[in-house]
């Protein structure tokens, strides 16, 4: 994976938990489970890929 892409899965990944978060305060009595996993699933898959990049970064300077 390219290391360019780092700052750009972190934003991501914020934009997605505030839309989250937007979206679950806007609908607060009727919160769904269904909301809040499509909200959390996409936020920790940027997350994800955004820590492989930084490990295989870091992995690639040690060796």
């Amino acid at each position: 994976m390219s290391s360019k892409f780092f700052y750009l899965y972190i934003i991501a990944g914020v934009v997605a938990l505030l839309l989250m978060i937007y979206d679950v305060v806007g609908t607060y009595p009727a919160v769904s489970a269904v909301t809040v996993l499509a909200g959390v699933v996409p936020a920790l898959v940027f997350f994800y890929l955004a820590y492989k990049v930084w490990h295989e970064k870091n992995d690639s300077e040690l060796m």
